[in-house]
């Protein structure tokens, strides 16, 4: 119970924590655009962690006489598709995604009870309850119905680009990638984030390469603004959500 009360003190807490920032940073702003995160180097953002994935063995880079090509060489001719840490790549973010899903589920069970009261305990019963008959039968039923429906029916559909950043070579070669977009239109700001892991085989000649192609693909896409603010509830309405359990 003291534990469940502490969560709640903190929570509450907290909520008004940022509740107040929220209020005193839309009063300072008021009249004003939002104002756009300033570029500076993703891996030095609060939180960013380096990738480490599993690895195969690294095999030693060796030439073989009067071969133009090294052993683990990708290609010949150099070209102008981003390889290197700090190289810049065009992400062709499509998605198009539907899901269509419906359940039904239906339960029942009743049963049937009967006994007869007779003899010495059927008398003694008389006896206690006057005008019960002699021969008393009790019957029990009971019943159970349960039903339920649900579905779900969802469609998703994103077609935009966003250039991204080579910030990381792993050891088996492939990129990691990060790249924002900030586009503020009147007093809403449209943000994309798009970061994962890509082959450089993967990358088009044209230096683009599909957001399909993204392993561990993180992909957000959202705003802020007067418009996004007015769309979302309040700070007290979300913690009541969050603690209430009816």
């Amino acid at each position: 119970m003291l534990k469940n009360t502490l969560k709640l003190l903190t929570i509450t807490t907290l909520a008004g924590t940022m509740a107040a920032c929220s209020v005193t940073d839309r009063l300072t702003n008021i009249g004003e655009a939002p104002v756009l995160t300033a570029i500076a180097n993703p891996t030095a953002q609060a939180g960013y962690t380096p990738i480490i994935m599993p690895m195969p063995e690294v095999t030693a880079v060796s030439y073989q006489p009067n071969s133009l090509f090294r052993s683990n060489a990708k290609g010949f001719f150099k070209d102008q598709r981003a390889r290197r840490v700090g190289d810049i790549l065009t992400v062709l973010v499509t998605i198009s995604d539907k899901a269509q899903i419906a359940n039904k589920t239906s339960r029942t069970r009743s049963s049937t009870n009967s006994a007869g009261l007779g003899g010495l305990f059927s008398t003694a019963l008389t006896a206690a309850l006057p005008g019960l008959p002699a021969a008393t039968e009790i019957d029990t039923k009971s019943g159970i119905k349960d039903s339920g429906n649900g579905s779900v029916n969802r469609s998703e559909k994103l077609e935009t680009r966003v250039a991204a950043v080579v910030t990381q070579i792993l050891p088996n070669g492939n990129l990691v990638i990060e790249g924002r977009q900030e586009v503020r239109v009147n007093f809403e700001v449209r943000e994309l984030l798009v970061a994962g892991i890509i082959r450089p085989e993967d990358v088009g000649a044209d230096n683009t390469i599909m957001s399909s192609k993204i392993a561990e693909a993180r992909i957000s896409y959202g705003g802020r603004g007067q418009i996004s603010d007015v769309q979302q509830p309040r700070y007290g309405s979300q913690v009541l959500d969050a603690i209430l359990p009816f």
